[in-house]
């Protein structure tokens, strides 16, 4: 580490996890640790960030380091150049790699979801995700993932970490069925992309404490419809739309914003509304208070039997089971 440098009149800096910057990886960014009240050069950019620098810190006990929001654009695609083989290197613990798909999960699904009542989603951010999906949907392949992914998964309910966590219960079921690559590939995207349209949906309505008004519920009873619309001008197939679109379908035919019922919600929505209802079931929200796993496992078999594929809840259960999740 060379001589400390003060950072000149800082305008805004994030924080990342060390485990997110990768040692002997190209970085054109700069990266700073707070210290006495102040943010500190630590890296600059153009400087290999080596395993001696993460060791400093680990042995610091710093658990945190920043980037200055200016740099924002390019630390995004460093995690692009990286993310696959970092979450695919069995060299790794993978505690980390699962920390690092939580990260830079999160990092897209926040921008998204942060903007103000957008009218579609940037083509920038479908690409990110896109790769997203791809190589995380083959690191949750591999042995103990989910259950290594598990601990990340928060009680504190926000849109983009729900969807992240219905991606990733949706991609452990997918893949106990026979679907190709390419297919669970489609579905993931449709899971992780599933409440997109509640970036349209104004957050005092989101966030309200108490009972939503009925002209409220309504508001929101339209966000797969917006989901579908913002995703319009993008290349996404058939089989990721129906995942925005159907949802919240549900197989007596209570569901919305079509009404259909029993075999005419496709498999893969099935999955992906069940993963939403447990998910939703188990997070704090503005209006009830976090289930835990059995709680809501019971009260999706005793009091939503006649909504859900049951088949679909049995493997569901087995999944979560498996990683120690219940």
């Amino acid at each position: 580490m060379g001589t400390i440098t003060r950072a000149a009149r800082p305008v805004s800096y994030f924080p990342v996890s060390p485990v997110m910057l990768f040692p002997e990886a190209l970085r054109d960014f700069s990266v700073y640790i707070w210290k006495d009240g102040d943010f500190v050069l630590y890296t600059p950019s153009g400087q290999t960030f080596t395993s001696r620098h993460r060791q400093i810190l680990h042995q610091k006990k710093i658990t945190e380091v920043y980037i200055r929001g200016s740099e924002k654009a390019q630390y995004e695609k460093y995690i692009e150049r990286n993310l696959g083989s970092i979450l695919l290197d069995e060299s790794l613990p993978i505690e980390n790699r699962s920390k690092v798909f939580y990260e830079a999960s999160s990092l897209v699904m926040q921008d998204i979801f942060d903007r103000k009542l957008p009218s579609s989603l940037r083509a920038r951010h479908f690409d990110q995700l896109s790769d997203i999906v791809k190589n995380s949907i083959k690191f949750l392949a591999t042995d103990n993932s989910l259950s290594a992914v598990a601990p990340f998964i928060s009680h504190d309910y926000k849109t983009y970490t729900h969807c992240m966590h219905v991606f990733v219960y949706s991609v452990a079921v997918f893949r106990s069925y026979e679907m190709t690559e390419s297919e669970i590939f489609e579905y993931a995207l449709g899971a992780l992309l599933h409440d997109v349209g509640k970036a349209k949906i104004p957050k005092r309505i989101l966030n309200k404490r108490g009972p939503l008004t009925q002209a409220e519920r309504e508001i929101i009873k339209e966000h797969p419809v917006h989901g579908v619309s913002m995703c319009a001008h993008l290349p996404m197939t058939q089989n990721t739309i129906n995942c925005i679109l159907f949802h919240h379908e549900k197989l007596d035919g209570s569901g919305y914003p079509s009404g259909i019922k029993r075999d005419n919600v496709p498999l893969p929505v099935r999955i992906v509304s069940l993963s939403d209802i447990y998910d939703a079931l188990t997070t704090d929200r503005p209006y009830a208070e976090a289930m835990q796993p059995y709680e809501a496992l019971s009260l999706i078999r005793n009091d939503l039997r006649e909504n859900v594929d049951m088949n679909v809840f049995k493997r569901f259960v087995a999944i979560l089971s498996g990683a120690d999740i219940l």
